[in-house]
């Protein structure tokens, strides 16, 4: 009998693990190892309106989400406001939030406005950025990405 209690209370804690990582792969745009961004840096986006690799000797961590940053000053502005720094819809792609689907982004799409970054999808057939910038409609696009990623962020898609 208490083997199999202490069998059960080991699963309990390794299904509740699993679920908080599986919560976060499912509201986070993370590879495996939990790095946000493929490593790019947020504070670059934001403060710097630039797509910069960061470096993972000035890394920080964030709810289980690791981000790199390209210098010690980028990691000190982060950790101070890790809000501010956050990538809209989790890093996934603004447009595909925009219509109701979770889509990889290329780090070097991006646009800043109102104070945050969005990223987008780019391949051979689609140029999300384009997209959202075609449709000059930023607030409606944003209202409707943000209405989607409310039920998005805790999908697998």
């Amino acid at each position: 009998m208490k083997n199999s209690i202490k069998i059960l209370t080991v699963l309990f804690v390794l299904l509740g693990s699993t679920s908080i990582y599986a919560q976060d792969k499912k509201a986070n745009n993370i590879d495996n190892s939990n790095i946000a961004l493929q490593g790019y840096s947020p504070v670059s986006y934001l403060d710097l309106g630039l797509a910069q690799r960061g470096n993972k000797a000035y890394k920080s961590t964030h709810e289980k989400v690791n981000y790199y940053f390209t210098s010690a000053e980028q990691k000190a502005a982060f950790d101070k406001n890790p809000s501010r720094y956050l990538p809209q819809y989790g890093g996934f792609c603004a447009f595909g939030a925009y219509a109701g689907a979770k889509f990889r982004v290329d780090p070097n799409k991006f646009i800043v406005k109102d104070g945050k970054y969005f990223l987008y999808l780019n391949d051979v057939e689609l140029d999300a950025k384009g997209l959202w910038l075609n449709e000059k409609n930023h607030k409606k696009l944003v209202a409707k990405a943000n209405e989607n990623w409310s039920k998005l962020k805790s999908t697998y898609n």
